[in-house]
């Protein structure tokens, strides 16, 4: 079996990246909770989609919803930027610096992402309007 070492390197590879998005996905889910959650308004954070150095991560608080850009530095994952549905469009992922091909695989993970949850909870991401850049200051990780 000449491929078994070849397979087990793959299979390796896959499960630590696996493990590095699920790594990064609890970490964006922290962060943002730590942000934004308040005793008042708890805030559901997901699903979060990872591809390379940006995500987007869908989020509710109480009857409001959105969704979040967020890219990775040094420093940690940061928001870019929040919105609604317009984040499902490459051309914004595009003009918050995503290349072409970037945005359209992002989009794409997301819709799927978002395709196994309630379509009540994805109607609660459209509800945030327009695009809202946010300061590196309010969404460092600490």
């Amino acid at each position: 079996m000449k491929f078994a070492p070849l397979l087990l390197l793959l299979a390796t590879l896959s499960t630590g990246a696996l493990a590095d998005t699920a790594t990064d996905q609890q970490s964006i889910e922290h962060m943002m909770r730590h942000t934004w959650e308040r005793p008042d308004a708890p805030l559901d954070v997901g699903p979060v989609t990872v591809e390379g150095d940006h995500a987007v991560a869908g989020w509710t608080q109480g009857e409001r919803g959105g969704r979040a850009l967020l890219s990775k530095n040094e420093k940690g994952w940061r928001v870019v930027l929040c919105a609604g549905d317009s984040l499902l469009d490459p051309a914004t992922l595009r003009s918050a610096g995503l290349t072409s091909e970037a945005a359209t695989q992002m989009s794409q993970a997301v819709t799927q992402a978002e395709s196994a949850l309630p379509q009540s909870r994805v109607k609660q991401f459209a509800l945030f309007k327009g695009v809202m850049k946010v300061d590196a200051e309010h969404s460092s990780t600490r």
